[in-house]
């Protein structure tokens, strides 16, 4: 008579706690890095987006001959910028074109939303 060995393939409670631990482990370090990047690409998307406010404001006034204290609206700029649209922060904050002698904002600028000064 043979005995019968039943040999059974799987994982031990052991491996599978250790490979969650594992993914636990690289997620804690992903996940920051991950949010950072985020944070830094959305501010940098909106100082491009400043930029080109404010590069299309100067197009507006070089063309209809305003001086420093006029202000454009959105409906006047947004002919001077790609597609005919007027850019949003991708944080959703709001932007103020104003006068010529300053300089585009976002209501976001405590979180870095400001165009660097030359």
């Amino acid at each position: 008579m043979k005995a019968r060995t039943s040999r059974r393939s799987g994982f031990t409670l052991v491996e599978l706690m250790i490979g969650v631990a594992i993914i636990g482990l690289l997620a804690a370090i992903a996940i920051p890095s991950l949010v950072h990047a985020r944070r830094t690409t959305q501010r940098n998307t909106c100082i491009s987006h400043l930029r080109d406010i404010d590069s299309a404001k100067h197009q507006w006034a070089l063309e209809n001959g305003k001086t420093d204290v006029d202000e454009p609206s959105e409906d006047d700029v947004k002919v001077y910028i790609r597609g005919e649209k007027f850019p949003t922060c991708p944080t959703q904050g709001t932007y103020t074109i104003g006068a010529m002698n300053q300089d585009p904002t976002c209501s976001n600028a405590a979180d870095g939303h400001v165009m660097p000064t030359p």
